[in-house]
């Protein structure tokens, strides 16, 4: 089975609202690990593969996370093996969407790979917006759902 951009389209935007989702139970009191463990083995590729997972706001000896662990405290904190991660999806975003710019549409799709860039919208809900840049490779997994084995993100430059 080929991958569709339609395919890679709604990835995305299940990872968009997955982070939105976190943030909402959260305010909510709700079970946060639970909503961001179904995002992780909804969407990346750790149970199949190896995921070359870069965060915006990791650093040091922990800004790659190749577990599931490791991409879950990013997510939500609270992990004593990782201090300095505070929970990105905690803050909580209001809204969450992305922009496949690199190219025409953004998309490469290569066999049972697929390949985005662009920018990825952040919105809390003082009305304050972070872009971010993204790069996401996506998988087809034998279940045939698209989960990520590359997400790089970072700040943009700015030469001040």
């Amino acid at each position: 089975m080929t991958i569709t951009e339609d395919q890679v389209n709604a990835a995305q935007q299940a990872w968009c609202d997955g982070l939105v989702e976190i943030g909402k139970i959260h305010q909510g009191g709700g079970n946060i690990r639970a909503a961001a463990l179904a995002l992780i083995g909804g969407l990346y590729d750790y149970a199949e593969g190896v995921v070359f997972f870069k965060p915006t706001m990791a650093y040091g000896k922990q800004t790659f996370r190749d577990t599931a662990k490791g991409a879950l405290s990013y997510f939500v904190g609270g992990d004593p093996d990782f201090p300095d991660d505070k929970g990105f999806a905690l803050k909580p975003w209001a809204r969450v969407w992305y922009e496949n710019s690199a190219a025409e549409n953004g998309i490469q799709i290569h066999g049972n790979i697929a390949i985005t860039m662009g920018n990825v919208y952040l919105a809390d809900y003082q009305g304050n917006e972070i872009m971010v840049d993204k790069t996401f490779v996506f998988r087809l997994c034998r279940d045939q759902q698209l989960r990520l084995c590359v997400h790089k993100s970072a700040l943009p430059y700015s030469p001040n």
